[in-house]
C-alpha cells in the first residue's frame, strides 16, 4: 500500500467557536481512524488545544477520546508530530511520554518522499503587528510560565478560557487578503531566497484554505481549521491535496 503524510491544524478544542466541542473531537478521532490505514506520519501543525497547560503534576481535563487515539496510532509504529501553537505554548513532556507525539517547538524543515517542506504553525513569521508580537514574547516567557504555574487551575482555566475565546471572536476562520497582505506568503519568499529547495511551505495559524505558487516549484499550503472547514491537507509522493472531512 502507497503511503501519504496527513496534516491536520487549529482544531481549538474546547473554545465556544465550537458548536460542539465534544463532537469535534470525535471527528478528529474519526479521521484519525481515516488516516491509520496508510499514514506514514501525522502532522499537527499547532492550536490542536484551544488551551493547555502542564503544571508538574496536572494537565487539564477533557480531551481523552483525542489522547487515547493520538496513544493508539503512535503505539501502532505511526509518527505523530504536534507543533506547539499560539493556544497550546504551554506544554512539556506529557504529551510525548503518555501518547508517544514527537514535539517541535520551532519550525521544521524535513524531507518527504523526496520533496522538501518547511512545517510551522505560523504565528510569529514575518506577522508585523506589535501587539502580537508583544503578546508572544510575553506567553513564551519562561519566568512568566512559572509565575501562572503558582495560581490555582480554578481561575487560570477560566481566565485562559476568557481569552481565547475573545481572541476566536476577532479571529475565527479567515479570508485571504491578497500576496502581498498575507504575511505568510511574505515569510516564503524571503525563506525561499535563503533555501531555494523548498517544495512546499506548510502553515496553520489562518484559518484558511490557500495553495499558492511562489513560482514554478514551490507553493504555501495553508490547512484550514477544524471549527468551520474541518480541513486537512494530504502528501501522496506525488502532490499535496486540500480535503475537507
Amino acid at each position: 500500500m502507497d503511503k501519504k503524510v496527513y496534516f491536520v491544524s487549529d482544531a481549538h478544542l474546547g473554545s465556544k467557536m465550537h458548536v460542539d466541542s465534544v463532537e469535534a473531537e470525535r471527528k478528529l478521532c474519526r479521521l484519525l481512524d481515516f488516516t491509520k490505514q496508510d499514514a506514514q506520519a501525522i502532522y499537527l501543525l499547532g492550536d490542536i488545544f484551544d488551551y493547555w497547560f502542564e503544571y508538574k503534576k496536572v494537565v487539564p481535563r477533557g480531551f481523552t477520546r483525542l489522547l487515547g487515539k493520538l496513544s493508539e496510532i503512535t503505539d501502532s509504529g505511526i509518527e505523530v508530530h504536534f507543533f506547539i501553537g499560539n493556544h497550546d505554548i504551554w506544554l512539556t513532556d506529557y504529551l510525548q511520554n503518555e501518547c508517544g507525539l514527537i514535539i517541535h517547538r520551532k519550525p521544521l524543515i524535513a524531507e518527504i518522499f523526496g520533496k522538501k517542506f518547511f512545517i510551522a504553525h505560523g504565528d510569529g513569521l514575518a506577522d508585523k503587528s506589535i501587539a502580537f508580537r508583544f503578546l508572544r514574547r510575553i506567553f513564551h516567557s519562561k519566568f512568566l510560565r512559572f509565575c501562572f504555574a503558582t495560581i490555582h487551575p480554578r481561575w487560570t482555566v477560566g481566565l485562559a478560557h476568557v481569552w481565547s475565546n475573545k481572541s476566536r471572536e476577532v479571529g475565527g476562520t479567515q479570508d485571504f487578503m491578497g500576496e502581498n497582505d498575507e504575511y505568510l506568503i511574505q515569510f516564503a519568499k524571503q525563506e525561499i531566497k535563503r533555501t531555494p529547495d523548498i517544495d512546499y511551505f506548510v502553515f496553520g495559524h489562518r484559518h484558511l484554505l490557500l495553495d499558492f505558487p511562489l513560482n514554478e516549484k514551490s507553493h504555501v499550503i495553508n490547512i484550514g481549521d477544524w471549527i468551520q472547514l474541518f480541513s486537512y491537507a494530504v502528501f501522496d509522493g506525488k502532490e499535496m491535496k486540500l480535503e475537507r472531512f
